[in-house]
Order: C-alpha cells, then sequence, then structure tokens
C-alpha cells in the first residue's frame, strides 16, 4: 500500500497515495492505525484525495482508525473525500459518525478544536 505519513506533534496525517481503498489494501491500512495508536498518536487526519473507490473492507478500516482514536481520547478526520467515496459514507450513514472536512488544513483546524475542548471538559 502506498500510504505517506506526516507526522507532527499533536497528529499524524495518512496519505493514502491508492486508487482504491479495498480489501487488499485495508488490512494495511489498519494495521498502520494499530502501529499509531501503540505508539502515541491519538489524532489522526486521513487524507482520500488520490482514493476514487472504497469498498466494505476500506469503510472497515476507516471505521478502526476513528475507534483507536475515540479510545484514546483522540480525533480522526477524514479528508479529500472523492464523489464516489462521498456516496458510499453517506449511504452507511456514516457521515453522521465520521469527523469529515474539505482540506488537510481544516481537518488540522478542527483537531485542535476538539484538544481544546477536551482539555476544557478535563479542567
Amino acid at each position: 500500500m502506498e500510504c505517506k505519513i506526516d507526522k507532527h506533534e499533536k497528529y499524524a496525517v495518512y496519505t493514502v497515495q491508492e486508487e482504491k481503498l479495498n480489501s487488499l489494501v485495508s488490512p494495511e491500512l489498519k494495521s498502520e492505525f494499530l502501529f499509531a495508536n501503540n505508539n502515541g498518536i491519538k489524532n489522526i487526519v486521513l487524507d482520500l484525495s488520490s482514493t476514487l473507490y472504497c469498498d466494505s473492507s476500506g469503510l472497515s478500516a476507516i471505521l478502526v482508525g476513528n475507534r483507536l482514536c475515540k479510545s484514546a481520547q483522540g480525533t480522526f478526520v477524514i479528508t479529500g473525500v472523492r464523489e464516489s467515496v462521498e456516496k458510499l459514507i453517506k449511504i452507511s450513514q456514516l457521515d453522521q459518525v465520521l469527523n469529515i472536512t474539505p482540506s488537510i488544513e481544516e481537518a488540522v483546524e478542527f483537531l485542535f478544536m476538539e484538544e481544546i475542548e477536551r482539555e476544557l471538559k478535563n479542567e
């Protein structure tokens, strides 16, 4: 699987450089999310701007990332979602579960807002 990982202090950006997020790619993406979680990365931005197709196993990998971030008191954001992938997300009603932003910049802003909210709740 072609995936570029850009790590920052409070988050990591995973850019999937695959046209298809399917059963050939999904297990490796899940492993990447588990590895990140085990290494203390609790905020992940998943950039799908190169992904034209996603199937149920791709959605499963996305949900694993979302669940791992949530359980680590973090945030999972998807960005760069193409129309074909967005349709699948909406049909599956996952648009109500997942955080989706148009750009990486907006995803990072969203992550920081969530971090601030969590910090305020813990005070």
